[in-house]
């Protein structure tokens, strides 16, 4: 049988170590006795390369050894294989170098709970460490002024460096978390973050999102939504914000200034184009908390279409051009009023501007219609 197939030939010593960037290592392989190999018979490779035999030194019979001086960072996490073979290339034995930096303390930990129920945190780790060594993330958590430390168990739920704690976890009393970091090399800790889950819920994102058109004004369209049900029957405020964009765009229009109402309406639009709606909602104040509140979700899109403009279809009446350039400045000088005197999606404003411009179309028709009796 080849040498590489029968049982330990040979033992690596150290076997497996985990040395720290720069670190020299000097590794020796001894032939079993019940193998006829002698020292000069072997010869090393690291990840498949042979290394050089100026680097050997025959420290007996049957062992060789070699010398690695100012070890760079492991190629693969798994380790680098140092192999000591036969002069026919028949593997005898081998070994795992480490070789990486200890774990840097994990920062910016975050955290959001969906609707009160759970509990999601991340981080970001430290920039040198995780490049060589496999390193383990700790999330741990525990009630300020009582009770014991508890591990989060869900990991990768939002992202490679986040864990998912799902439920039994307590209202209005504040929680310390944070991260550890382990590897081959040693552990690390990060900050203590202080929260109340209060303070950092987010929900779904608004349901039942309808946007429709305003009859038949061509650059307008309604939109109206629901409020989280999942908090219902929780005591909190909510803004919400829309975005929209033109069918063909990949650029998003916001619109801040929605307040707590579930419906507004957009004016300025294009006439016959399709446009897509999102909304999101921020729960704030929940049962008196004075934080910001978390944006939830943009909720899927919602399409429709504007009317198509009847101007510019062509017709036969010489002071058409006229009336479409009075008209114009006529809804530019109320517009101006009304962004002067409403704010984003005033009602109020809106149903005005409606009611105003319904009327000036009305007087228009009536003006033409005498106009063309004889």
């Amino acid at each position: 049988f080849p040498v590489s197939l029968a049982a330990d030939p040979a033992v690596i010593s150290p076997q497996d170590p985990t040395l720290l960037i720069g670190s020299s290592l000097v590794a020796t392989c001894t032939v079993s006795p019940d193998f006829p190999l002698k020292a000069e018979d072997l010869y090393w490779t690291l990840n498949g390369r042979r290394l050089p035999a100026a680097s050997y030194a025959a420290l007996g019979p049957s062992t060789l050894s070699v010398a690695l001086a100012r070890l760079n960072g492991s190629r693969q996490q798994s380790g680098d294989n140092l192999v000591c073979h036969s002069r026919d290339g028949g593997i005898l034995a081998g070994s795992c170098l480490y070789v990486g930096l200890p774990p840097e303390k994990p920062v910016n930990i975050t955290c959001w709970s969906k609707n009160m129920k759970d509990l999601t945190c991340k981080w970001a780790p430290g920039t040198e460490g995780e490049t060589f060594l496999h390193t383990n993330y700790t999330l741990k958590y525990k009630l300020r002024w009582y009770g014991r430390d508890n591990t989060c168990q869900e990991y990768h739920t939002a992202g490679p460096y986040s864990c998912h704690i799902p439920k039994d976890l307590a209202l209005f009393t504040p929680y310390e978390i944070w991260v550890e970091a382990s590897n081959r090399l040693g552990v690390a800790v990060s900050d203590v973050v202080m929260l109340d889950i209060l303070d950092v819920v987010t929900t779904d994102p608004p349901s039942d999102v309808h946007v429709s058109r305003v009859g038949d004004l061509e650059d307008q369209l309604s939109v109206r939504w629901s409020s989280p049900p999942a908090l219902k029957d929780f005591l909190f405020q909510a803004k919400y914000q829309i975005q929209y964009r033109v069918e063909d765009s990949s650029e998003w229009k916001v619109v801040d200034d929605v307040g707590n109402q579930t419906s507004c309406r957009l004016a300025g639009l294009r006439p016959g184009t399709v446009y897509f709606v999102q909304v999101r909602c921020n729960p704030f104040g929940i049962y008196g908390s004075k934080k910001a509140g978390i944006w939830s979700d943009w909720s899927n899109p919602t399409a429709a279409s504007t009317p198509r403009s009847e101007r510019g279809a062509g017709g036969c009446d010489p002071k058409g051009g006229e009336q479409n350039t009075t008209l114009r400045r006529e809804l530019k000088q109320f517009f101006g009023w009304v962004k002067k005197h409403a704010y984003g999606c005033s009602n109020l404003g809106i149903k005005l501007y409606d009611q105003w411009r319904v009327w000036l179309q009305k007087s228009h028709k009536t003006r033409n219609q005498v106009g063309k009796e004889p």
